[in-house]
């Protein structure tokens, strides 16, 4: 404080003291915006912005000038330095939103119970199962890419939609033909694969409300068969209805997208997006080799979860801010880091575990399954993409093989692969999310 400042209070003790209380009560009503001030002047500018005159700061406060009541009130107020309001968390989670993608993940299988059998062969059924990788992992990629083109602009996003969608049900429906052939069962992978185009364009443009409202039919439809036999007709009518009404909707979202004005800007190479496609490609044959136990319902409870997964993606993303803010050391942030991945992981696995008993799946295989998924997309979510795209195809190519060559301990290599695999990405994710750069 300079002498200036205190000089004339040291020179007028007695009228300090005669004015003692309406100092006071100013104080109190200026005590939030006087405590954080480092300077008297700051306190001058307060009182200047109060609009004190100098006749009531002399006759009301008893002070010759503003400033040396400014000095005055900085000496009565104890200095405070409020903690500065939190920024809004950029990673809440939309609860609703995540709880309905799981679903929407799971009821288009409610087709299978509602159609007649359509394939009469493991080559039938093989062929559904190879449209439906191929959807899985051209999905993926075309997802992937579609992200990148909403960063320049809408309407990119649906240039890209309405060129790869149809290009990748084409593609798919193609596989499905060539392995069943002339058919029932490849006339069901065509509209499987057109439907998976058509979701994931509604998916992947954030309307999940709508393509719920297209599924609306074949939910009604499958809770009516055990007291309602619909018939051929319908059974086949249903999901063509469902088929019909999604591709409408695909088109409409994708229509709106290209009214948007055009936004120049660079997404990236094409490269950017194939550790995606090949990821989805190998959890794809990852479910599908589960799926061949016999334990189809795990499977589904595997599917369902996919919703909680990404919920506890954004809980990840904005728990570790938090710990970032918390942490006082590097070691901190990484032991912090370590704990949110594990207690997400944990909320994750845990429901798995009475899916697979009550299904009569193998827990340690399902749960592997689920961390090695989970712990993908995880790192996926901070960009690392081809290291997860590399271990899960490793996993899968490995199980394959060893399905190939029928080797009697053929059941235990879901087991083994995944769990290898869930390790891995684990320790991946520990060296690779526990440095304060990657959230920064």
């Amino acid at each position: 404080m300079t002498l200036a400042l205190r000089l004339p209070r040291l020179l007028r003790p007695a009228q300090r003291s005669r004015t003692d209380a309406p100092v006071d009560r100013l104080a109190a009503e200026l005590a939030e915006q006087i405590g954080p001030a480092v300077h008297a002047y700051e306190v001058a500018a307060v009182l200047e912005s109060e609009g004190l005159t100098s006749d009531v700061i002399q006759e009301k406060y008893g002070h010759p000038d503003l400033f040396s009541l400014a000095a005055d009130l900085y000496d009565r107020v104890p200095r405070s330095f409020p903690e500065p309001p939190l920024p809004p968390n950029p990673w809440a989670p939309d609860h609703i939103r995540c709880a309905l993608r799981g679903a929407l993940f799971a009821l288009p299988a409610l087709a299978y119970l509602l159609m007649p059998q359509m394939w009469h062969s493991d080559r039938d059924a093989l062929a559904l199962i190879a449209a439906g990788l191929f959807s899985w992992a051209w999905g993926q990629a075309l997802g992937h890419r579609t992200y990148l083109r909403l960063a320049t602009g809408p309407r990119e996003a649906g240039r890209t939609m309405l060129i790869g969608a149809p290009v990748g049900a084409a593609l798919a429906s193609a596989t499905g033909l060539a392995v069943a052939g002339p058919g029932s069962a490849a006339v069901f992978a065509v509209g499987q694969s057109c439907y998976l185009a058509a979701a994931g364009v509604l998916l992947v443009l954030g309307r999940e409300r709508l393509l719920l409202c297209t599924l609306v039919p074949l939910v009604v439809g499958v809770a009516l068969l055990p007291w309602w036999e619909p018939g051929p007709p319908l059974r086949i009518g249903i999901p063509l209805l469902t088929l019909v009404s999604s591709a409408v909707a695909a088109a409409h979202v994708v229509r709106e997208k290209l009214k948007a004005p055009p936004v120049s800007g660079d997404p990236g190479p094409l490269l950017r997006s194939v550790p995606y496609g090949l990821f989805g490609l190998a959890a794809g044959l990852l479910v599908a080799f589960a799926g061949r136990e016999g334990h189809t319902l795990a499977i589904v409870a595997l599917t369902l979860s996919m919703g909680p997964a990404e919920w506890l993606l954004y809980r990840f993303r904005g728990l570790s801010v938090s710990a970032l803010r918390a942490a006082e050391t590097v070691r901190g942030f990484q032991l912090r880091s370590a704990a949110v991945l594990a207690l997400c992981l944990v909320c994750y696995l845990l429901p798995l575990v009475p899916a697979a008993l009550l299904t009569g799946a193998d827990p340690v295989a399902l749960t592997a399954l689920g961390a090695t998924l989970w712990t993908a997309l995880l790192l996926q979510a901070f960009g690392i993409a081809w290291l997860p795209a590399g271990i899960c195809v490793t996993a899968a190519a490995g199980v394959a093989l060893i399905r190939l060559l029928d080797v009697p301990e053929g059941p235990l290599a879901l087991r083994l692969y995944c769990g290898g695999a869930a390790i891995a990405l684990a320790v991946c994710a520990l060296r690779l999310l526990g440095r304060p750069t990657a959230h920064a």
